[in-house]
């Protein structure tokens, strides 16, 4: 091996450095980036992710001049996009017997994209050790960073921590180790932190919470730098910028007729609490149109909801909404919610009013854009009085709309 590619003991880095202008997430990444692999050569030779699928080839051309590739033992996959998993098919055409250790989800990804399916795979779990000869490595899963699949791998006995995407940044280097670096990564890590993980930042929390207990001396992520100068205050930054911003107030107004539109509103009211959020929750029916635009202009998020009755909204929903016009809203974030009989109209006319008055409005496209999450259905629809099921889908989706609201 060659000794400027060793980040620790029998350990390095064999990636692909990709110096374009690089498409990405919508994006052009004017840095390029590096797709960081990582190969620990252990009595058990075992390989962390591999790289972008477009240079799946090269990869395992240079791969294959360090050590004889048949005879890799493990690939540790801890994210299935193709800037990670992309050259796993091409490595395990030579690979042959090398078992693939994932998450559940990750495995069953992983054949679906790639036809993997006849392969032999090792899941994980949290906390979960595994003897590769001479190091033990340990796994914790870390759904929504940035997928729900994803998980980090830490190396006991060198301390280092191979966390994907997370802790990563965005330029094409061939210094590898942030100290090596020939300016300050510091924008470029909280850039990278801001436009990846930032929509996902309770579930920063979360990991940070796992790892807290690691002796962590090296953070190894999948793109940029290899960090190993002050590890604690690239970890410190996670925690400062993913903390939830505070004093944020919500507001819930509604109309009905027999009261499931209630019902959903209390749901979302106790949801919201759950977040710490301050919350007002009015049926606007039982009050005048002033006093409720006086608690619009104080809330950060509203919630509009009706039932619906003849294809429309019922009570006086509408009259705050033609009122809003007027107002300036764009701060402010909003969502349309309802219980329906038949087609449930109003929950739609709603959030058409809602992008007339130039809110922000929260919908499964917008939640899919910002988080990558397509397990919300937004606006909120229920169809009559909300079942233990719906009950939890509702939970779910304001758990997500929340968060939103306090980052």
């Amino acid at each position: 091996m060659k000794k400027n590619f060793e980040i620790g003991k029998d350990t390095y880095w064999v990636g692909y450095v990709d110096d374009r202008k690089v498409p990405f997430h919508r994006l052009i990444l004017e840095k390029g980036t590096t797709y960081n692999s990582y190969f620990l050569d252990t009595e058990k030779p075992t390989l962390i992710d591999t790289v972008d699928i477009e240079f799946g080839r090269v990869f395992v051309e240079n791969l294959s001049r360090f050590t004889d590739i048949s005879k890799l033992e493990y690939v540790v996959i801890n994210h299935v996009e193709p800037d990670h998993a992309g050259g796993l098919p091409a490595l395990l055409s030579k690979a042959k017997n090398a078992k693939i250790v994932t998450t559940a989800l990750g495995a069953e990804e992983l054949k679906n994209m790639f036809k993997l399916h006849n392969r032999e795979y090792i899941i994980i779990h949290d906390g979960m050790k595994l003897d590769i000869g001479g190091k033990t490595l340990q796994f914790f899963e870390t759904p929504f960073l940035h997928t729900e699949e994803t998980m980090v791998t830490y190396c006991m006995e060198d301390k280092i921590l191979y966390p994907c995407d997370q802790f990563s940044t965005h330029i094409a280097n061939h210094e590898l180790f942030d100290d090596l670096a020939k300016e300050d990564i510091t924008e470029d890590f909280n850039v990278y932190y801001q436009l990846i993980m930032h929509p996902h930042r309770p579930y920063v929390q979360d990991m940070l919470k796992k790892i807290s207990q690691l002796d962590i001396q090296m953070i190894a992520p999948s793109h940029g730098y290899v960090l190993r100068e002050n590890v604690a205050q690239y970890i410190h930054a996670y925690d400062e910028m993913s903390k939830p911003k505070k004093d944020k107030k919500a507001a819930i107004l509604f109309s009905t007729m027999t009261g499931n539109t209630t019902k959903v509103a209390k749901i979302i009211a106790e949801g919201l609490e759950k977040k710490h959020i301050e919350t007002r929750i009015i049926n606007v029916d039982k009050a005048d149109v002033e006093s409720v635009l006086e608690v619009v202009r104080e809330s950060d998020m509203i919630f509009f909801g009706s039932s619906t009755r003849y294809a429309d909204m019922v009570g006086k929903l509408e009259i705050i909404l033609k009122e809003m016009k007027n107002m300036d809203l764009s701060s402010k974030l909003g969502v349309a919610f309802g219980s329906y009989g038949w087609s449930g109209e109003a929950v739609e006319v709603i959030n058409d009013y809602l992008k007339e008055n130039g809110m922000k409005v929260i919908d499964s496209s917008y939640i899919i854009k910002v988080t990558g999450m397509d397990d919300v259905q937004v606006p909120l629809r229920v169809k009559f009085n909300p079942n233990e099921d719906e009950q939890r889908k509702l939970y779910r989706s304001i758990e997500i709309i929340g968060d939103l609201l306090v980052g």
